[in-house]
């Protein structure tokens, strides 16, 4: 892979991303299991890098909470998308929003 071009595993990360639903989530762990290799932190280096361009906000870590610095930024993705959010907390709420991957949002 050069520095500019994303490979074949980073384009598909980003598509998964891409189809999350608004006021829906998934964490790095399960769009690695989605894509079916890689881990947590290959799906975190591969938002690092190249997730600015989608919407970012809607990849947290599992227990809900988004990425570190940008979490101003994801609560006022979130307000706007209605997402579920844990009471009385700054984290997403995983049981109500977490997204499988499927065609129903």
């Amino acid at each position: 892979m050069t520095d500019d071009v994303p490979d074949d595993y980073t384009e598909e990360v980003l598509a998964v991303v891409e189809a999350i639903p608004p006021g829906r989530v998934m964490s790095y762990g399960d769009i690695a299991e989605y894509v079916g290799r890689g881990g947590p932190r290959q799906v975190g280096s591969v938002m690092s890098r190249w997730g600015g361009g989608v919407p970012w906000w809607r990849v947290v870590r599992s227990d809900g909470r988004p990425a570190s610095g940008h979490e101003v930024r994801a609560r006022s993705h979130y307000a706007a998308e209605g997402t579920p959010m844990r009471s009385q907390s700054d984290r997403v709420d995983m049981t109500r929003a977490r997204w499988d991957g499927g065609s129903g949002a």
